[in-house]
């Protein structure tokens, strides 16, 4: 009798533990059809997504149809409909395979945004994408020209809104207007700590869309998710951002994409180690080579040395935030002065002081001091749109 006793308190807290860790479980907004489903009953519907528009293990284009919603027509960001393109890549208009809705281009209209024709296929568009809240990290900005499209051409925007991995901090200089570019776009840190659906409520409410338009929002939020979540994304958002490292190093060492060093894209590490043929001093060596999501990646076929980031902890990464370190230590070791950088540099960091500090002898721990005030002021800028707590 004891032993049955035993067993059935062992089951239940066992069912307790299960239910708790449900309870736990971040359930973003594409899950929770029961939420937006009704939204969308008698609307030609249009979305934005990717690869990483999961429902499970459903695509959201697929659940929407199975629910019997009317999905007009794909825009798709970078990267294309299925996260195989390289970056920058141009992704034109095509069909999904497997149901025939058509891929609509991004780009056929004026100002780098869909055509009237595009536009006028759709009453609502919902948008599910996975970011990782980086200034550059161009989902936002395709999220922005669809926000002002919208806004253009009175459709509602349904935002379902996913985890930023790293939204538990802010980082980095503010971007200089003057520096606006198809990797900035919005006066904001290089790290935000926003997820798309705070992003988008910032736009409307801070104006920041052409003439001050606002589009007509709605954002299905996450569920069990704070600031301080520590999200693992179940899914690569891009090609060469294979894992939680690069995704967490992306903010510092993304910034060599402006110089002549590689960053490993053309190999297995993306994001995870640095190296350049001339660089003196260094055991660790790789050499990039053409490959799917990497064409002609820089330093292709040559042998690069450098450093190896990949036993770095997470713990570390967190740490030190942006860290300039690895960009001041490429440039000291090459000693090519001002040539080692590219106008791209400062497109990227936002600002050309950063340069201009780096050539001047500051150190990474000076640098960074420059921009907390920036951040500061973000901070609070911010607070109105948080829909989640810090």
């Amino acid at each position: 009798m004891n032993r049955l006793l035993i067993l059935i308190l062992s089951l239940c807290c066992t069912l307790l533990a299960c239910q708790a860790q449900t309870a736990e479980r971040v359930v973003v907004g594409a899950e929770q059809t029961a939420q937006y489903l009704p939204l969308l009953q008698g609307k030609r519907v249009a979305i934005f997504s990717n690869h990483t528009g999961m429902v499970g293990d459903k695509h959201l284009l697929d659940v929407l149809i199975e629910n019997g919603v009317n999905v007009t027509a794909i825009f798709s960001p970078e990267h294309g409909f299925r996260g195989n393109a390289d970056a920058g890549e141009h992704v034109s208009s095509s069909v999904d395979k497997k149901t025939g809705v058509p891929i609509l281009s991004l780009y056929d209209g004026k100002g780098n945004k869909p055509s009237t024709a595009s536009m006028q296929k759709f009453d609502i568009l919902v948008m599910d994408i996975q970011d990782v809240g980086l200034r550059f990290y161009t989902y936002y900005i395709t999220m922005c020209r669809l926000m002002d499209a919208c806004a253009e051409h009175n459709r509602e925007v349904l935002l379902l809104d996913r985890p930023n991995p790293n939204g538990h901090y802010v980082d980095g200089p503010i971007l200089d207007m003057r520096y606006k570019s198809g990797v900035g776009w919005l006066p904001i840190p290089v790290v935000h700590g926003m997820t798309l659906g705070e992003l988008a409520g910032m736009v409307n409410g801070e104006g920041w869309l052409p003439e001050k338009r606002q589009c007509r929002l709605t954002v299905i939020p996450c569920l069990n998710y704070t600031h301080q979540t520590l999200y693992e994304l179940p899914i690569a958002p891009s090609p060469n951002l294979p894992n939680m490292k690069a995704i967490y190093l992306y903010p510092s060492i993304c910034l060599f994409e402006g110089t002549p060093v590689s960053l490993g894209r053309g190999t297995d590490m993306p994001f995870q180690v640095y190296g350049h043929p001339d660089m003196k001093g260094y055991d660790f060596s790789f050499t990039p080579r053409s490959k799917a999501g990497a064409k002609n990646p820089p330093q292709e076929n040559k042998l690069c040395h450098g450093v190896d980031l990949r036993n770095l902890s997470n713990e570390a990464i967190w740490a030190k935030g942006l860290d300039l370190t690895y960009v001041i230590d490429a440039y000291r070791n090459l000693n090519m002065g001002d040539k080692f950088f590219t106008s791209f540099f400062n497109l990227l960091i936002g600002t050309d002081k950063v340069k201009k500090m780096i050539i001047e002898g500051k150190s990474a721990e000076e640098i960074r001091a420059t921009w907390q005030e920036d951040v500061a002021k973000f901070k609070e800028q911010r607070k109105p749109y948080l829909i989640y707590e810090l």
